[in-house]
């Protein structure tokens, strides 16, 4: 795993062969913060990482300056791994929590200027996660929701989409609270 730009970049972190996460290959987690860096202003932005896996774009929203970043994993060696990772880093900012996102998007309350979810693509209920984060209002006014999802998944009838991206196989739904 490697971060790309801010205080940690050019960082690469051994990540366990145990772990069953399927990260955000390099060359989209580029392309989207190449689009992310003309609208958000990292040093302002409380995120939110869901289904963080690895913990690869919450260490790079952590690196790009963000203030707080809270990272939901349930997978214990998963949530293990970033734990470790964020004390190796001495990343302060971030807050992982070893949760169902479900039940965490169904609790909480805190609004986020930035969000990113990276479901497992087969999850059944992972088409409802941009529902409910617009029906919650879970995004700040100007807020931006990411959704990474396959190729065949399209959210374009729902509010406050924007676009959508493709990065090879890996394909990014965009949604802005404006």
């Amino acid at each position: 795993m490697r971060i790309i730009s801010g205080k940690y970049k050019s960082r690469r972190i051994q990540v366990p062969p145990n772990l069953k996460a399927r990260p955000t290959t390099d060359f989209a987690k580029e392309g989207l913060f190449n689009i992310l860096n003309n609208r958000i202003e990292w040093e302002k932005t409380t995120a939110l990482d869901l289904f963080s896996g690895t913990g690869s774009i919450a260490f790079e929203l952590v690196s790009r300056g963000c203030p707080q970043v809270t990272s939901i994993e349930i997978n214990p060696t998963h949530y293990q791994f970033i734990c470790k990772t964020k004390d190796l880093l001495n990343a302060e900012e971030l807050y992982p929590l070893k949760t169902d996102v479900f039940k965490y998007l169904q609790l909480t309350n805190e609004k986020f200027d930035f969000i990113f979810a990276d479901p497992p693509y087969d999850l059944p209920q992972g088409k409802t996660i941009p529902l409910i984060i617009l029906q919650k209002q879970l995004l700040q006014p100007e807020g931006i929701f990411i959704m990474e999802h396959s190729k065949s998944v399209d959210f374009s009838d729902l509010p406050l989409f924007v676009e959508k991206r493709s990065y090879g196989n890996v394909h990014f739904s965009i949604f802005e609270n404006r």
